[in-house]
């Protein structure tokens, strides 16, 4: 998939050219499977806008990130997408579903609507990833078809990532893993 740029970030966003290159393949996934799944175009243009917005801080200074997310669960390195959530808000962006989506993009979150339930899959399966499970094979050709199939799988994954390390899980993923009640 081409990674030339078909969203603009942010004025205030800070990343480098990888980051940048992979904040791209989400938005061109997430627009593929907009055009399978037939979705309007006002609800495209909500995803777009997660997209831009995910990463956009997530090279930006530790101090920074701090400053903009001190209540980001205490974790530097989920500090991005609060600090750009915050930053979006900041200026101008009023739809609480692409907030909810970037704010939360990294652990989940029971309440989000569907940009969020997508970003969240997009960011996990886009093509650039270098440490994508074997697991994963043909799962975002699966999602156009079957999204919250994707979804049950894709957290599974993620979840299963974290217990397997050791984390802690937070409890917003844990309320979101309970809420999507997966059958096998």
């Amino acid at each position: 998939m081409p990674t030339r740029d078909i969203l603009a970030l942010p004025a205030w966003a800070r990343i480098g050219d990888a980051r940048r290159a992979h904040v791209q393949r989400v938005a061109a996934l997430l627009s593929e499977w907009g055009g399978a799944m037939a979705v309007d175009r006002s609800e495209q243009e909500r995803w777009r806008r997660a997209a831009a917005l995910h990463d956009a801080v997530k090279d930006a200074p530790r101090a920074f990130l701090r400053e903009i997310a001190p209540d980001a669960w205490g974790l530097d390195k989920l500090r991005h997408g609060p600090a750009a959530a915050e930053l979006a808000r900041r200026d101008g962006e009023r739809d609480e579903g692409v907030l909810d989506a970037v704010r939360y993009h990294s652990v989940g979150y029971a309440r989000w609507d569907r940009v969020g339930r997508m970003l969240y899959m997009a960011d996990y399966l886009e093509p650039g990833r270098r440490h994508r499970p074997a697991e994963i094979g043909g799962l975002a050709d699966s999602v156009a078809a079957d999204p919250d199939g994707a979804l049950c799988a894709v957290a599974r994954l993620r979840v299963g990532h974290n217990v397997s390390l050791g984390h802690p899980l937070l409890p917003e993923t844990v309320a979101f893993w309970n809420a999507l009640a997966c059958d096998e």
